[in-house]
């Protein structure tokens, strides 16, 4: 029986570290996006992380600053990445140095195209996570169209602005990984999730239909689909619902429980170490799949 040698071991640890790589993650202030932020440091990325709050982009990128610090002694896998995969990135090896911030409102997809255009000519971008807050809750045939238009250039022009402006850097360096943070809705509908659910749906299939498209580049395209993650807007969801039902909060979380076999909700961690794991080199042949990331909502029907 043969033994992994000491070389082969270490080969593929690193396939799964991201030095060398510069990643660009949206809605990074926060929940879902601020946990990959930190675990793209913690694996020698350097970051760019966007949001519309200053402070709160300042305040994160010194929380990576402070990771990408102790774990220096990390050795860097951009020799195994693959061809260009360290090409183009102004990023150290381990330390993950050079984190930085870019300012800009979801809501005006023109402005996010300006600043991600300034963005690519500062060096390649081989990653790219597309997160953006859900729209506001409600039943499907009560939104005005007007909140469907709202929605779609918020989550989907926005996301072709973002990967027009940083796929032709992902084809020059053979490198590419986009990742859209999206719902369990794009399987199962949500209640009172109306314009959410149909958006994300619509988010899917673009990824699906690039995921085709680039590979040919080296470049991935998957969608992660978080279940119920302990974040500010689920929290806002789950109080809206209480409001709505003439429940209280605690009742709505208990009935959210039973619907998980895990019997829990998800840290944003736990989505993080999904986006880290398809981010990475180990990942090259994964692409256009959904990926639920549930505690096995989705898995019972």
């Amino acid at each position: 029986m043969t033994t992994a040698t000491p070389d082969a071991a270490r080969r593929t640890a690193d396939s799964f570290r991201l030095d060398g790589l510069r990643a660009v993650v949206c809605g990074a202030t926060q929940g879902i996006g601020r946990a990959i932020s930190l675990a793209f440091a913690d694996r020698g990325a350097a970051v760019t992380i966007v949001g519309r709050n200053d402070e709160g982009l300042a305040k994160v990128a010194g929380e990576m600053k402070a990771i990408s610090r102790s774990g220096v002694e990390h050795s860097g896998a951009a020799a195994t990445a693959g061809a260009g995969a360290s090409a183009g990135t102004s990023a150290g090896t381990g330390a993950g140095a050079d984190h930085r911030t870019l300012l800009c409102d979801f809501t005006d997809p023109a402005s996010v195209a300006r600043a991600a255009e300034e963005e690519a000519k500062r060096g390649a971008a081989h990653i790219l996570v597309h997160n953006t807050g859900g729209p506001a809750a409600g039943f499907a045939i009560d939104a005005a169209p007007e909140e469907f238009e709202r929605a779609f250039r918020m989550h989907t022009v926005t996301a072709q602005a973002l990967a027009r402006a940083f796929v032709p850097g992902m084809r020059d360096a053979k490198y590419g990984r986009i990742l859209c943070i999206t719902s369990t809705s794009v399987v199962t509908p949500i209640r009172g999730l109306g314009v959410s659910n149909t958006i994300r749906a619509a988010m899917a299939n673009w990824c699906r239909t690039l995921a085709v498209e680039l590979a040919p580049f080296g470049i991935t395209v998957n969608n992660i689909l978080p279940g119920f993650t302990r974040t500010a807007r689920l929290e806002a969801l789950f109080k809206g619902r209480a409001q709505r039902a003439g429940s209280t909060l605690e009742e709505v979380q208990r009935d959210a429980l039973k619907s998980i076999p895990a019997g829990r909700i998800a840290d944003p961690s736990e989505i993080a170490a999904v986006a880290a794991f398809l981010a990475s080199p180990a990942a090259s042949y994964l692409t256009g799949v959904n990926i639920p990331v549930d505690g096995g909502r989705l898995a019972q029907g």
